[in-house]
C-alpha cells in the first residue's frame, strides 16, 4: 500500500457458535458494540461496526454462529448469515483453536463461497498451552477451504489483533471511506439497549431461559441528562417468567441494575430503566413478533415516542 492510498471494504465475521466472534469484533473496533456471554448463539442478527484508521475504513459485519436451523427464528438467523457472506470484500472465519476440528466445523465451512477471499482466524489461543498444536489444526482447516492466510489471535486478551488488523487492511481494495470518521455502527439505540438487557439475562440465568427470551423496548424518552427506557422481556413459558422475576423480584432487579449501569456507560448520562416480563408462547415461530424485535424495525423509532 502506497503512502497516499486509502483502502475501504466490507468484512464479514463468521464461524460456529461460541467461537468468540463478538469478542473479536469488540476488540477490533476498540469498543463494545456486540454483547458477550458464555452461552453459544449470543449473537442473533448481523451487527455492523466501523473501524476508521488513517489508512483504511473497515466495515465489520458480525453474524450469528453457523448452525443447523430448526425453528423459524433460527432459519432467519441463518438467512442473515448467508446474506452477510455475499458480496463481501473479505471474510474472517473464526474458530475455537482450543477444540479439535469436528463435523460441525465442516458444516460451517460449507456456508462459505469458495470464490470469496477469506482469512482463517483461530481464536482463543490463550487456552492452548502447547502452541505447536496450532499448526496441524490450521492445516486441517486450510485443507477444507482455500483460506488466503491464517492469523491466530486471542480476542479476550488482544494477542495477534494488531497483526490481524494489518492483514485485513492489506486485503481490502483501494477506495474512499463509506462513512464519516466518527461513525461506529448502524444499530439504533433501542436495539443496543435491548441487547444490553439480554446480555444480563444471558449472564445471570441458565438452562433454556436465556434463549427463550426476547426484548422489546416499549418506550424511550430523552430528557436533559436522563433517558427513561421501558422494556418488556418476553419468554415462552410461565416457569421461565418465574425464574426471571425471582424471589420477591430480586432477579429482575439485578438484571435491571446491571443493564442500567451498561446503558449509562453507553449513553454517558443517567438512565431510568423499567423492566416487565410477559409470556408469549412460541414467539420463535411468530413472523410478526420476529419482525417487531428485528433491529431494522426500530430505526427512527426513537424520534416517534
Amino acid at each position: 500500500m502506497t503512502e497516499t492510498s486509502h483502502r475501504a471494504g466490507f468484512v464479514s465475521i463468521a464461524g460456529r457458535p461460541n467461537a468468540g466472534k463478538s469478542t473479536l469484533l469488540n476488540q477490533l473496533v476498540g469498543e463494545k458494540l456486540a454483547i458477550i456471554a458464555h452461552q453459544p448463539q449470543t449473537t442473533r442478527t448481523s451487527i455492523q461496526a466501523v473501524l476508521t484508521t488513517p489508512e483504511a475504513q473497515i466495515v465489520f459485519i458480525d453474524t450469528p454462529g453457523i448452525h443447523k436451523s430448526d425453528t423459524l427464528f433460527n432459519k432467519r438467523m441463518m438467512d442473515t448469515v448467508r446474506g452477510a457472506l455475499q458480496d463481501r470484500d473479505l471474510i474472517l472465519f473464526v474458530t475455537d483453536s482450543s477444540k479439535p476440528f469436528e463435523e460441525e466445523d465442516e458444516h460451517a465451512i460449507s456456508a462459505l463461497d469458495r470464490s470469496c477471499k477469506a482469512l482463517l482466524v483461530p481464536n482463543k489461543i490463550d487456552r492452548v498451552k502447547d502452541k505447536r498444536l496450532l499448526l496441524p489444526l490450521i492445516q486441517t482447516y486450510t485443507a477444507a477451504f482455500p483460506f488466503v492466510e491464517a492469523l491466530p489471535v486471542s480476542a479476550r486478551n488482544g494477542d495477534g489483533i494488531d497483526q490481524l488488523k494489518r492483514a485485513i487492511t492489506e486485503h481490502l481494495p483501494d477506495g474512499p471511506a463509506f462513512y464519516p470518521a466518527n461513525y461506529s455502527t448502524d444499530q439504533p439505540m433501542r436495539f443496543l439497549a435491548a441487547e444490553i438487557i439480554r446480555e444480563q439475562i444471558l449472564r445471570m440465568t441458565r438452562d433454556e431461559v436465556p434463549h427463550a427470551t426476547a426484548i422489546l423496548v416499549d418506550s424511550w424518552e430523552e430528557k436533559p441528562q436522563l433517558t427513561k427506557i421501558s422494556a418488556t422481556i418476553y419468554v415462552e413459558r410461565s416457569g421461565q417468567k418465574i425464574i426471571l422475576i425471582g424471589n420477591k423480584g430480586e432477579m429482575l432487579k439485578k438484571i435491571g441494575s446491571k443493564a442500567r449501569v451498561e446503558l449509562e456507560r453507553m449513553l454517558e448520562h443517567k438512565v431510568f430503566l423499567s423492566l416487565f416480563v410477559k409470556v408469549k408462547s412460541d414467539w420463535r415461530e411468530d413472523p410478526a413478533f420476529l419482525n417487531a424485535v428485528d433491529w431494522r424495525s426500530m430505526i427512527g423509532s426513537e424520534q416517534n415516542d
